[in-house]
């Protein structure tokens, strides 16, 4: 395998109802696939296009999901095609190999948090003290690794996420904004750490890679090529590089044009093998 395909999944690569950002005349809107049930009821979605191409770049066991949900939460989602043989979840936390998380990666990944980071309970405690029942709607931990809060946007204060990234910071923490999503997590847990390893158990020469939000950033940083979508943090603080495609696209959209480029560049490695055995 010389190149791997690895792509965040909510707000990139599949997409809530109230993400999909949909323009232009009903009668005009992409056809959608649902991916993801909930408690019974329909979750994601990416457009009937996307997962046809989907389905053919997970064909070559070239495509790993990389997302910050945990284990539990990855299960959930049924991407078109065969199941990825890598899967990298809890934000690089764990790397899944044919479905199981690997023993190894997290006891290395936890062995560097409890080296060089606060304590998870301490960053809890801080956020227990400061937090606004008002705009606070749940409080939650992901795989004993990070936290996580869904809040209110509309009376989170923009000052409380600043000062929460300030003092997490000074304790080896990243804080990230991601919609209704306040994240928390420590530094050593990174995407972009997990995809290098599956890079380099895969024999992967190449990464391409996608995301949308700050926690995506250092993963877009380790990949060869990579693609943001026109909305998420990344677009809304202007962060760039310059091997990263900015899209100017926004929505479910964006998400099909991110695997038609993931598509592209891997039809070009097929024609370039085509006329070398020529």
């Amino acid at each position: 395998m010389s190149t791997l395909l690895a792509s965040d999944l909510d707000r990139t690569l599949i997409y809530s109802s109230a993400a999909l950002r949909l323009a232009g005349p009903d009668a005009d809107a992409p056809r959608l696939m649902c991916v993801e049930v909930y408690e019974g009821r329909p979750l994601s979605y990416l457009t009937e296009t996307a997962a046809g191409l989907l389905a053919e770049l997970a064909g070559t066991g070239a495509l790993v999901p990389a997302t910050t949900r945990t284990v539990a939460q990855y299960r959930r989602v049924r991407l078109p095609g065969p199941p990825p043989r890598y899967a990298v979840c809890a934000n690089g936390g764990e790397i899944l190999v044919d479905g199981e998380p690997d023993t190894a990666w997290r006891t290395r990944v936890r062995r560097a948090v409890a080296d060089g980071c606060a304590s998870l309970d301490e960053i809890r405690a801080y956020i227990a003290r400061t937090a606004d029942p008002v705009w606070l709607l749940k409080d939650r931990t992901a795989d004993d690794l990070f936290a996580y809060l869904v809040v209110d946007r509309e009376r989170l204060p923009a000052a409380w996420v600043d000062e929460l990234a300030a003092w997490a910071g000074a304790r080896g923490w990243n804080v990230s904004l991601q919609g209704r999503k306040v994240y928390a997590v420590p530094r050593p847990v990174t995407k972009g750490a997990a995809v290098t390893e599956v890079a380099r158990r895969a024999g992967a020469t190449r990464v391409l890679a996608a995301g949308d939000s700050l926690l995506d950033a250092d993963l877009l940083l380790a990949a060869d090529r990579g693609w943001r979508p026109g909305h998420g943090e990344l677009a809304d603080s202007g962060w760039s590089a310059p091997h990263v495609t900015a899209l100017e696209t926004v929505g479910v959209a964006a998400g099909e044009e991110i695997v038609r480029a993931f598509a592209a560049v891997m039809a070009e490695d097929r024609a370039a093998v085509g006329v070398r055995n020529v």
